[in-house]
């Protein structure tokens, strides 16, 4: 039986074109590889029969968009690869959907009750092989939902003037500007302030409101925690003389004596607990998976604070102890809602070993040691000035005439040959275990249909971007965990390997085609 004219204009009515995509980046200026790569990535998808309107975006605009209004339809920005990430609680919390609130680190939102559970076992696994098993099998259960791409994990190639500063040691993921960096620097000359340079700045330096990394990689330089990592992930009490495990679900810090702020006033047990309670009462969301596990903090004695867990934590006293900065609680228990903070009235007065001199936004930041802080004798400079470049072209021309004496953020690939021809340059090579992501929002049509989002990883080139934009100084990415994460990596999860005859089966596998014109239609 032949169509009927009213059924043939039913079936086309059915049809309607997938709405477009908005891809957001970040522009040119601030990092020419994310930005080149959106194009790469909208030139296949269009291929594939989307409308895509790339969308080039100020850093800190774009991170707040991400973050706090989850305003996007996909994402790409990145996570680095600080040295608590080695351990796999950070970024597997990224895909669990208690993070998913704005301002979470779950903005796609991505929600696996499964996922969850396994998220809640591993992190109460003390055994490290049942731990293993349980990570390498989040692993393979989140893929092939594909909510985010792993676009590459990117070389930390950075350098340092050998004239001015030596005695670096560059760490996995954080290169050479670590938070013991400025405290391992020895001065070459005369000059004993090291100057950092970078296009990149904090987006705030307020504690329970600041999201970036950059932030964080200042802020920890002036405030203390209880633990410090070594760039092999073994936990250093710093302002805990002693951390003890009593039970499995007690951890008891014993403090360092004599400890004071930069304003001269003591640090006791009680300003730990406090901060410890004031970021479980506060509506902060970037710290929840640290801070997961913990009912409260109790003052014992005046050198000793008991964390009282609601459940066992494999993680607490190694890693989340050595993220929290600890707040002076005779200025932060006057502040009752943090987040309403102006820059000009959030506090800087920490405890660390280096005490907040200025932040000129767009321009400068300066730090003094503190002559005070128990490490002092330790460290040679006398202080560290960051000075804000509008781009990186901008933080290497500094690095050759001697403005800076290290880079903070990697070089780009033309500028590593040149920086390796200077006399007074070294240049160093690191992994890392960050990565570059592209995160959907799963709350948006077409990307709440898990065919869609597959499709559009299959048609993903990150092979090109790995050898064309960052001159293979890279690695494909196929899992949240790093490949140079050996332990906890799992290396035989689906890939999504750059495959466009594959993406087009995926879709018309789950009803998609195209009109005359290849727009896709459902």
């Amino acid at each position: 039986m032949g169509l009927t004219a009213a059924s043939l204009s039913a079936q086309a009515l059915a049809q309607e074109a997938v709405p477009s995509i908005d891809l957001m980046t970040t522009t040119e200026s601030y990092d020419p590889i994310r930005y080149e790569a959106a194009f790469m990535i909208a030139e296949r998808w269009e291929e594939l029969g989307f409308e895509v309107n790339v969308q080039p975006t100020e850093f800190s605009t774009a991170l707040e968009r991400f973050y706090d209004q989850q305003d996007f339809d996909a994402t790409i920005l990145g996570w680095s690869g600080r040295t608590d990430r080695l351990d796999p609680q950070f970024f597997l919390s990224t895909l669990d959907s208690r993070q998913a609130n704005p301002g979470g680190n779950n903005p796609g939102g991505y929600e696996n009750p499964e996922f969850d559970a396994l998220f809640d076992q591993q992190s109460q696994a003390f055994d490290p092989d049942e731990r293993q098993r349980l990570v390498m099998e989040m692993q393979e259960l989140y893929k092939p939902d594909a909510p985010l791409v792993v676009l590459f994990h990117r070389d930390e190639v950075v350098a340092f003037n050998h004239d001015a500063f030596e005695g670096f040691e560059p760490m996995a993921g954080e290169g050479l500007y670590s938070e013991w960096g400025p405290m391992e620097a020895t001065p070459v000359g005369d000059r004993s302030t090291l100057r950092i340079g970078g296009p990149q700045e904090p987006d705030n330096l307020n504690p329970l409101a600041s999201t970036s990394v950059w932030g964080w990689k200042w802020m920890r330089l002036y405030y203390d925690r209880l633990v410090r990592l070594s760039a092999d992930v073994e936990p250093l009490p710093w302002a805990a003389e002693e951390v003890e495990q009593v039970d499995d679900t007690t951890v008891a810090v014993t403090l360092r004596e004599g400890m004071t702020f930069h304003d001269g006033e003591s640090l006791t047990a009680s300003d730990v607990a406090f901060t410890w309670n004031y970021y479980l009462d506060q509506d902060y969301s970037y710290f929840n998976s640290y801070l997961a596990a913990l009912d409260n903090a109790e003052v014992v004695d005046e050198h000793t604070v008991h964390f009282h867990l609601s459940e066992p934590s494999a993680s607490f006293a190694s890693i989340s102890l050595s993220q929290i900065p600890i707040l002076p609680e005779h200025i932060w228990s006057e502040i009752d809602d943090a987040s309403t903070l102006s820059p000009e009235e959030v506090p800087t007065v920490g405890s660390g070993p280096f005490q907040y001199e200025r932040f000129d936004r767009g321009e400068f930041m300066a730090i003094s040691k503190f002559d005070d802080h128990f490490h002092a004798d330790e460290i040679a400079v006398d202080g560290v000035e960051f000075i804000i470049y509008a781009d990186m072209e901008g933080v290497y021309t500094g690095l050759q005439t001697g403005e800076i004496d290290v880079t903070a953020w990697r070089m780009e690939p033309g500028q590593i040959a040149l920086a390796e021809s200077e006399d007074h340059l070294t240049v160093v090579n690191v992994p890392d275990f960050g990565y570059f992501h592209m995160t959907y929002n799963l709350r948006r049509e077409p990307l709440d249909d898990r065919a869609v989002r597959r499709a559009l990883t299959m048609a993903s080139d990150r092979e090109r971007m790995v050898n064309v934009l960052l001159d293979g100084r890279g690695e494909v990415g196929s899992s949240v965990i790093a490949p140079v994460n050996t332990f906890w990596h799992e290396a035989f999860i689906e890939r999504f390997d750059f495959d466009m005859d594959a993406a087009r089966a995926e879709l018309e596998e789950a009803g998609y085609s195209w009109d005359e014109d290849g727009r896709l239609m459902r």
